[in-house]
């Protein structure tokens, strides 16, 4: 079977059935002393574009999608580990000003490798502890499903980035939010905890899988970006589509027992599998899955 056809959850799944990996069911790997390890990639082409993305964007991007890994699992970020691969051509500059914007986030680069590729490949691993991680199994049925922000600006940024149309939704696609403050507080009471990386509808999934439980999600309750629903209607693309399939917006998902300040967007049951909802019809909305 091709990877196209198993996906990434189906690769991940098979990978534990056979035992060649273990407790990869979280946004990190969990170790002795509430240490939490994560590690993201970053690939031209794949994952961004040089033409539209400044190096110094990139570099930012890749330490806060990990950073978002550790906020998932509650915990305060206390290392980054960088290793690059890049075109013997490019210019020292340009690599100087990645690592500039790796810095911003604030947290401290301990080391790393670098070498040389065809096309840049950017590898990314984070450390931090926690006191309590939720992890992604803990869901049960009454749990209310909430985030931390609104969805779907990444991805409208994204269509004007490729677009060449100028729009600040620009920046969410190209500087995710920090949300380690707001992770660890949800650490403290959630059940579950996950980043929205590839799309609520999917990291939805990944909760009611671990959890063996059913998610119900109301899409009237989805808090959208403001913008977001003019730039669906300008690219002939449905807003829920943007709001809740593409991903990258790395805002947090958690289920929880009372929703506490956060905006509630669904309910756990008795059951299994993700139902989405509009005005009480079931929308088929999928997220981002790798190699499919």
């Amino acid at each position: 079977m091709r990877l196209s056809e198993l996906g990434e959850v189906g690769l991940l799944t098979e990978l534990e059935r056979r035992g060649l990996a273990q407790r990869i069911e979280n946004d990190g790997a969990v170790l002795d002393g509430g240490m939490v390890v994560t590690q993201d990639a970053l690939v031209e082409n794949v994952h961004f574009v040089l033409d539209w993305t400044s190096w110094r964007d990139l570099g930012y991007k890749a330490a806060a999608v990990n950073i978002s890994d550790l906020a998932a699992s509650g915990a305060a970020p206390e290392a980054l580990i960088v290793s690059l691969a890049v075109p013997p051509d490019t210019e020292a500059a340009h690599v100087l000003e990645l690592y500039e914007g790796l810095n911003e986030p604030g947290v401290p680069i301990l080391g790393g490798d670098t070498t040389a590729a065809e096309r840049v490949y950017l590898s990314v691993t984070a450390a931090g502890r926690a006191e309590r991680i939720p992890g992604r199994a803990g869901a049960v049925p009454g749990d209310r499903l909430v985030v931390t922000g609104s969805l779907g600006a990444s991805a409208a940024g994204y269509l004007c980035l490729k677009e060449g149309i100028a729009s600040p939704l620009v920046e969410a696609h190209l500087r995710p939010p920090l949300r380690v403050e707001e992770g660890r507080a949800l650490a403290r009471e959630a059940h579950a905890l996950i980043d929205i990386s590839d799309g609520l509808a999917a990291d939805a999934g990944h909760i009611a899988r671990r959890s063996r439980c059913r998610i119900v999600i109301d899409l009237e309750d989805v808090p959208v970006a403001d913008g977001v629903a003019e730039i669906a209607e300008r690219f002939g693309r449905d807003v829920w589509e943007l709001a809740c399939g593409f991903g990258e917006d790395y805002e947090l998902l958690a289920a929880v027992s009372e929703p506490a300040g956060l905006t509630a967007v669904g309910r756990c049951e008795v059951g299994s599998g993700v139902e989405i909802r509009l005005g009480g019809k079931v929308v088929p909305l999928k997220g981002w899955e790798h190699f499919r």
